[in-house]
């Protein structure tokens, strides 16, 4: 049994219907890395009943179906079928006289696994049994692959011999003898299984004989209670018979007084019924009265509240007369008022003319000089504007000769502790070096000293300069001047040294 072609579709990168024809018995795949040469030997695997995912190259046997890539979407179904020559007749059992044996796998990602025997479905068992003794499987040794030699040679004893028996024919034979041994160990099972049945029948048949002896006990003295019920329920109706008719006696005394108190009931319903009917008619006499009564009411408070409303308009109307005839009378006074003021104003109005025509020629000219001062504020902003500009200037050379003064006094600062810290070390160590060092330093400080009132009088000058341009100096440029002029010596720091000369030392030697 020789195989002779694979059909491929959706499984692994196989996503597109694959046919991989096997002409003949030495076949080669060639092709770079990652081309899909071991999906083949995958595919044969998996079809024969591989259910282990590892040995599949995966995580999960979902795996196998194609998961989709850049340019193309996922499918969800996988097949690969087989196509073998059984020319040979080597497959055993019904499938011996065809010549063509197709066995194929279809899988889902819902988890359906399908198998199937040249187009008819099967279970996996028929597969592996098909195989078994042509050498064919999904872990055989007739599918070599990368490691496959170094596992037989590695193999322990028992994975040796079942190669060997693959290869010898006998692993179908040991199979079936398996298959048998695990039928007789189940139908074992099964007996001792049947005994314990038996055992628990028996024990139940027995307390079953022993309920249905009671229940014939049970039916016999249920048939004696029905007879002796049956005979008490005589008696009582017997009894209950002469109550009966002693009853019906007394029911027909009593229906007869009943009837005669009912025809006195209803002489008297009648009575009650003619009272009614009089309540009646005098009520609806009263209601009449009544709503006569009401009805002139209402209109009696109708009339009076009509007579109270045309007394109050009428009070009213007078009141707005008297108000209308006393704003006549004032608005009469204001007209005449008003004529004189009009008088007034147009005499005022007469004598203003020759002064309007004075002021509007006065602001013509105020215009023009208004304009006239506007540009000689935009020319004096400009020189403003560069006189800034300028001053700013001689502030920056300031700060940065500050910046320098400070750093010259912070080195005298240290320059006078190290002196006085090598005066203080003077009386203990009698070294030239020592002498001249102070020395160095002292003219240093002079030198310092002297850096410090250049720099002032540098300062000064620039400020001389600005103060003759004639316009105010800036605020920052006042307060740097301030702490230049304060900056040697602070009032209470100043620094009071020893000075040295070379008499005074040799004194202390």
């Amino acid at each position: 049994m020789r195989l002779a072609k694979i059909k491929l579709a959706g499984f692994k990168s196989f996503v597109d219907p694959t046919h991989v024809p096997i002409p003949s018995n030495l076949v080669g795949v060639v092709g770079p890395n990652g081309c899909g040469k071991s999906n083949v030997i995958d595919a044969v695997r998996w079809v024969m009943g591989e259910s282990s995912a590892k040995h599949l190259r995966g995580a999960s046997m979902a795996d196998v179906i194609f998961n989709g890539s850049t340019s193309r979407k996922p499918v969800g179904t996988a097949s690969v079928e087989l196509l073998f020559d059984n020319s040979d007749g080597r497959a055993g059992g019904q499938y011996a006289h065809y010549t063509q044996i197709a066995v194929k796998r279809h899988v889902s990602r819902d988890g359906q696994s399908l198998y199937y025997l040249n187009g008819v479905r099967c279970r996996r068992r028929d597969i592996t049994d098909l195989f078994l003794g042509t050498g064919l499987g999904p872990r055989s040794y007739s599918i070599i692959e990368q490691g496959t030699i170094s596992r037989l040679i590695e193999a322990r004893p028992e994975e040796l011999r079942s190669f060997l028996e693959e290869a010898a024919g006998i692993s179908k034979y040991k199979e079936r003898r398996r298959e048998t041994e695990n039928r007789i160990q189940h139908t074992r099972e099964n007996l001792e299984r049947l005994d314990d049945l038996r055992e628990e029948s028996a024990k139940q048949l027995q307390h079953l004989k022993r309920q249905a002896a009671t229940a014939e006990r049970y039916k016999i003295l249920k048939q004696e209670e029905r007879h002796l019920k049956a005979e008490l329920m005589v008696l009582r109706w017997r009894i209950f018979d002469k109550e009966l008719q002693q009853q019906d006696k007394v029911i027909a005394e009593q229906e007869t007084t009943l009837e005669s108190v009912v025809a006195k009931q209803r002489r008297q319903e009648a009575e009650i019924e003619q009272q009614r009917e009089n309540h009646i008619s005098s009520n609806d006499h009263f209601n009449k009265v009544q709503a006569d009564f009401y009805s002139v009411g209402s209109e009696i408070a109708r009339l009076e509240q009509s007579i109270q409303y045309v007394k109050d308009a009428r009070r009213q109307h007078e009141q707005d007369l008297e108000q209308a005839e006393k704003a006549l009378t004032e608005a009469n006074d204001h007209h005449q008022q008003d004529d004189q003021s009009l008088k007034e104003l147009n005499q005022i109005l007469a004598e203003d003319a020759p002064k309007l025509q004075s002021a509007r020629s006065h602001e013509k000219v105020a215009i023009k000089g208004l304009a006239e001062a506007e540009q000689a504020m935009q020319r004096w902003q400009n020189e403003w504007d560069s006189f800034n500009q300028k001053s700013a200037e001689p502030a920056q050379s300031a700060q940065v000769e500050r910046t320098r003064i400070n750093h010259l006094e912070e080195q005298e600062h240290k320059l006078t502790q190290r002196l006085e810290r090598l005066n203080d070390e003077l009386g203990q160590l009698d070294d030239s070096q020592l002498i001249e060092e102070i020395l160095l330093l002292e003219m240093q400080e002079e030198e310092g000293q002297g850096q410090i009132d250049d720099l002032q009088q540098q300062l000064a000058h620039q400020v001389a300069q600005s103060v003759k341009c004639g316009m105010p100096m800036p605020s920052v440029l006042i307060n740097l001047i301030r702490c230049v002029s304060n900056s040697k010596y602070p009032k209470g720091d100043k620094p009071h040294l020893k000075r040295c000369n070379k008499p005074h030392l040799v004194n202390k030697k």
